[in-house]
């Protein structure tokens, strides 16, 4: 399997994407794309010893900002590392894409250039969270802020796939994230999708709310991206002020200091549990393709785990299996030249057949393989 890199984007890009290419290849044996500056990466390829590995060098002779938007990057960086990243894989001389970089620069090209599933009308971006029970999937942190209540539904099916075939977790526990377990509790986008969601086929468990959701209680908690993300980055905000504070008390006294080295094995594990790197990447669902954004302050160790879940997504048929789940639920727009209502489909009650790709509103006249 060949998976395309943004050799750029990051941090501290190329040399902590480059090591991590390096150290996956050695690890996983995946054909690996290092995109980016030619003469810059091949620098730091040098670095490392490299010698009978799969990995070979695209140039880009652009790279998109941390900070630049998106639409912008689109229209005037077509040489960029990600678009050409990105372009990899939909000429088919690579199966994923894996960025650090510009969030929402990844996310556009992906969603422009490949297109999304079948009977998927928005993406989300599914991150693992630590709980006191394992781990958790939320989803959307950040790809779609203003969900209808489809959207939700939709993003419940993916995250229950990918806990089901990525994770290996049978029989998941969806959620929808609230301000209380009330089945009335929340706004009208949330109320209703809680209704299609208690008549679905999923292990829907209700509402989850906030204070419960590092209690591992469900497997796959669902939201918009706006609160998912503000969620998202209250929670590193809140682990890193913890360390910091934790590290300051325990070196205080000489009493604290042994009591530190006494615990320094349990310190280890709870670091590693709310470790980032651990897990690499969070999948970018509901595109026509294996997408894999990493944290921009990755390091090589996140870029490594980054593209181990883009082989794990190739290997277990990730799409695939959304899709088949999204058409078992009926979950599409037409049913035998007719228009069946949403709720009717998932529900079980419409008839459905397969369709393409769908326009997106947001983008006037744009179709979805990009200008």
């Amino acid at each position: 399997m060949t998976i395309a890199v943004d050799a750029m984007g990051g941090d501290r890009a190329p040399f902590v994407v480059v090591e991590g290419a390096v150290e996956a290849a050695r690890e996983y044996g995946h054909s690996i794309i290092l995109v980016g500056d030619s003469e810059i990466v091949r620098a730091e390829l040098a670095k490392h010893d490299t010698g009978g590995l799969p990995i070979s060098v695209k140039h880009a002779s652009e790279v998109v900002a941390m900070d630049e938007p998106p639409s912008q990057a689109m229209r005037k960086k077509k040489k960029s590392s990600i678009r050409l990243a990105v372009d990899l894989v939909r000429s088919g001389e690579s199966r994923a894409f894996v960025s650090a970089g510009n969030t929402g620069a990844a996310m556009a090209h992906a969603k422009y250039r490949w297109g999304r599933l079948k009977g998927v009308e928005r993406p989300a971006i599914a991150v693992q969270l630590p709980t006191t029970e394992g781990m958790t999937t939320l989803l959307d942190a950040g790809a779609t802020l203003d969900c209808k209540p489809k959207h939700l539904v939709q993003f419940a099916i993916m995250g229950e796939m990918y806990c089901r075939y990525i994770l290996r977790k049978a029989d998941p526990r969806v959620a929808l994230l609230n301000i209380g377990e009330e089945e009335a509790k929340g706004n009208d986008v949330i109320r209703e999708a809680f209704a299609v969601l208690k008549r679905s086929s999923l292990n829907f468990i209700g509402n989850l709310d906030g204070k419960e959701v590092y209690q591992g209680k469900a497997d796959v908690i669902v939201c918009d991206g706006l609160i998912g993300n503000v969620a998202l980055k209250i929670s590193e905000s809140a682990a890193e002020m913890m360390q910091d504070v934790l590290r300051r008390e325990l070196s205080r006294t000489w009493q604290s200091r042994l009591g530190a080295f006494i615990l320094k094995p349990a310190f280890r594990n709870l670091k590693k549990s709310v470790d980032y790197s651990e897990y690499g990447g969070a999948p970018l669902l509901g595109v026509n393709g294996v997408c894999i954004i990493a944290h921009g302050r990755s390091s090589a160790k996140a870029i490594k785990n980054a593209i181990r879940v883009a082989g794990e997504s190739m290997e277990n048929r990730l799409n695939e299996h959304i899709m088949e789940d999204l058409e078992a639920l009926h979950d599409l727009r037409q049913a035998q030249g007719r228009t069946v209502p949403f709720w009717s489909r998932v529900t079980g009650r419409g008839r459905s057949s397969r369709e393409g790709p769908a326009r997106d509103p947001e983008v006037p006249g744009a179709d979805e393989k990009g200008a």
